[in-house]
């Protein structure tokens, strides 16, 4: 097991900063992921993180060790890539050897290593074939099975399961986490997944443009996210958000949209940074939170919306019906029974609590 810090890390190509000053801890036996979109410079960072690609400023330390300029040999961590990255002409067998094949261990320990990962991987049955005769799953396996064979501490995989079916990486990730919490290794696992960072990790480093946005548990960047951003990228559909203007009234704040006829309550909300009266607000709420008034508990402070049904979605066990507003449409979560209720274009009543609302800084984006 390893720790991993980044220390002001910044990295350009020319004039472009692709690794803006980041800072970052990962303690002993975590499961980081990185996540965000195509281009945010999540798989740069593993890529420094692995020896792959040099700094132009900034320190990077395994287990409190500078290898901010070792050779990826000498950093003492196992990788797994996105494209499976295994020798056709070997066998499983000779894949998993060859990354050992630089170490000069003695030949008894190097079998040990391989028939312990192959037992682990479920894959010693296939050590005779080729790459070519095996599945998707099978290959992402033998690839793990190459990293895992070194016995270090530290573990990077770079978007490993890109390259499967749904099924395929629904099964992955339950052997990844499974693998993890056998051997609790230091994970960093880069991916644009959201469902595989939530189910996945033990913490999350949202990435936007180079910059981490935002740092904690799946629980944590879900229900408080620190900006916009955040908010949208995580969840499917994404955050609901509306564009209000902040009034106060009575020492208590409250969020008005004037178009939509809504004024939402805000006097319980714990404010990071009070607005000032007039400032544009953006109110946000998940898809989940919405709810028919049978589903509320009673005493709750809840906002009542009477909205049409413009479109539902459905999905087996669950929907999203997609509810019309003067300037906007805001998505409500609901299971097979309160779908088969709706009616496209009929009115429905709908209920909000006010504890969930979320409200940022329509300027900054930034949480209030």
């Amino acid at each position: 097991m390893s720790t991993v810090e980044f220390r002001h890390i910044v990295k350009k190509y020319g004039p472009l900063t692709v690794l803006e000053d980041i800072d970052l801890r990962i303690e002993d036996g975590e499961f980081l992921v990185l996540l965000g979109p195509s281009g945010c410079g999540k798989t740069t960072l593993l890529n420094v993180l692995a020896g792959l690609l040099e700094i132009n400023e900034g320190e990077i330390l395994i287990d409190d060790r500078d290898v901010t300029f070792l050779d990826p040999r000498d950093r003492g961590l196992g990788m797994v890539f996105q494209s499976y990255a295994l020798y056709p002409t070997k066998t499983v067998y000779g894949n998993l050897k060859f990354g050992l094949a630089s170490r000069r261990l003695p030949r008894e320990e190097v079998e040990r290593r391989i028939k312990w990962a192959g037992k682990f991987l479920q894959i010693d049955h296939l050590f005779d074939r080729k790459p070519a005769q095996l599945s998707g799953g099978q290959r992402q396996r033998v690839a793990i099975g190459r990293a895992l064979v070194k016995q270090v501490g530290l573990f990077l995989f770079d978007e490993p399961l890109s390259n499967l079916d749904a099924k395929l990486r629904t099964e992955m990730r339950m052997e990844i986490k499974k693998l993890h919490n056998q051997l609790r290794n230091t994970v960093v696992y880069v991916t644009h997944d959201q469902v595989e960072a939530m189910t996945m990790a033990t913490k999350i480093a949202v990435m936007d443009r180079g910059v981490i946005q935002q740092i904690g548990t799946p629980d944590e960047v879900y229900s408080l996210p620190e900006n916009v951003f955040v908010a949208d990228f995580l969840g499917s559909p994404a955050m609901n958000m509306l564009v209000c203007k902040a009034k106060r009234l009575n020492g208590h704040f409250s969020a008005a949209d004037d178009k939509a006829g809504l004024t939402f309550d805000l006097a319980f909300y714990r404010w990071r940074q009070a607005p000032e009266e007039g400032q544009e607000v953006k109110i946000g709420f998940r898809p989940e939170h919405l709810g028919t008034p049978e589903h509320i508990a009673e005493g709750s402070r809840t906002l009542r919306l009477d909205l049409p049904v413009q479109f539902l979605e459905k999905s087996g066990p669950e929907a999203v019906a997609f509810l019309g507003l003067p300037d906007a449409t805001i998505a409500m979560r609901v299971d097979q029974h309160a779908a088969a209720r709706l009616k496209q274009g009929a009115v429905t009543s709908v209920v909000l609590p006010l504890d969930r609302l979320n409200v940022f800084d329509a300027r900054t984006g930034r949480r209030m």
